[in-house]
């Protein structure tokens, strides 16, 4: 990617980024049937990574024009052992299961020692009538961040991140809810989760963390953070299922969630996926001679966003470099787009042979 000039100078390349990533999975796992009607799962894997990584890339901010230039290969193992034991109780109305999962990775003495990451969790569901089920789950779970974090390396080609002491980003969930089930057809539930966030990537330059960056096209990761900032997400979910054998069906949901992450006073800002209101239904009636009729809606609510710093966003050499308006970060989040929706309506009509079926829709 180059300027508004595009001379094919050196001089006017904006971005030159070229990656690869290379992974081998090995898995192993076994299920066992235990006395008392216990069941015993065990597994293990392991992955052979290589990563490699050129970057050329200009960036504009509220300090002017900068440069990030390196390259980068990693060749890093992983590896992680997982177990889970469940039976049925009380004359199979209460369902328990314990599980855990230890992951690690020979990148840094961190994220090598397996136990820093041990993930325990609990699921436990209880039959209140025969109609009605009790849910309720609990459980730590780990995640390596993106290779384009690991890989980045500063002009003295050192692994910037990894002597940073990067971590697995850590998410603690609880989750709770009832499940009415009228008929093998028919299903209502509402569930109320709490999801606590640590661990997540911090980026020292701009000073947000990656929660906040958003979901915009971009190399995101290829500068130094610290592996320090906190979130939390909460919220309830409803949903309405139907299947008829008269070919009428409907599923209905509705999600309202609060996302939040910490900003550099450590107080709870949205974070990019802070939407709220996330409505969904999707309905259909198959008809005679193998028509189908069938339509979804869409609601979300407004995405927030950081608004443009103006006074920088008009200084020309920002402007070439960016091409676009530079976001004033110290008002991070704080607009907030419109509501949006969207109504799909499909019809659909299928021709089926001995061998071969037609859809057209």
């Amino acid at each position: 990617i180059r300027d508004s000039d595009n001379t094919g100078n050196s001089t006017d390349l904006l971005l030159d980024y070229t990656s690869k990533e290379i992974e081998n999975k090995f898995r192993f796992e076994n299920t066992l049937a235990l006395k008392n009607n216990y069941k015993l799962n065990l597994g293990v894997g392991f992955e052979d990574v290589k990563y490699k990584n050129t970057t050329f890339q200009k960036i504009a901010n509220s300090a002017g024009v900068s440069e990030v230039d390196f390259s980068s290969e990693l060749s890093m193992l992983k590896y992680n052992v997982f177990g889970q034991l469940s039976k049925r109780y009380f004359n199979y109305k209460l369902g328990a299961s314990f599980g855990f999962r230890m992951d690690g990775v020979n990148y840094n003495n961190e994220m090598s020692n397996p136990l820093n990451q041990f993930s325990p969790r609990v699921s436990l569901s209880y039959k209140l009538s025969d109609k009605l089920n009790l849910n309720a789950s609990s459980g730590i779970y780990y995640q390596l961040p993106a290779y384009t974090i690991m890989g980045y390396r500063n002009s003295l080609n050192e692994l910037v991140n990894k002597n940073n002491g990067l971590k697995f980003i850590e998410a603690t969930h609880y989750v709770s809810g009832l499940e009415y089930n009228s008929n093998s057809t028919s299903k209502i539930s509402i569930e109320g989760f709490y999801k606590r966030y640590k661990n997540y990537p911090f980026y020292i330059r701009d000073q947000i963390s990656l929660a906040n960056l958003g979901s915009d096209f971009g190399v995101i990761g290829n500068e130094e953070v610290s592996s320090t900032s906190k979130g939390r997400a909460y919220g309830f979910e409803f949903l309405v299922q139907k299947k008829s054998y008269s070919g009428f069906y409907y599923l209905l949901s509705y999600t309202f969630v609060k996302s939040e992450f910490q900003d550099t006073s450590n107080n709870y800002i949205p974070s990019s996926w802070d939407n709220r209101h996330l409505l969904t239904i999707t309905g259909g009636k198959k008809l005679n001679k193998n028509w189908e009729i069938g339509g979804k809606f869409r609601l979300v609510g407004g995405q927030p966003y950081t608004p443009y710093d103006f006074e920088v966003s008009s200084i020309i050499t920002n402007y070439d470099v960016s091409n676009s308006g530079i976001l004033d970060y110290s008002k991070l989040n704080t607009e907030r787009f419109k509501t949006y929706h969207q109504l799909d309506i499909r019809v659909d009509k299928t021709w089926y042979w001995k061998k071969l079926s037609l859809n057209f829709y």
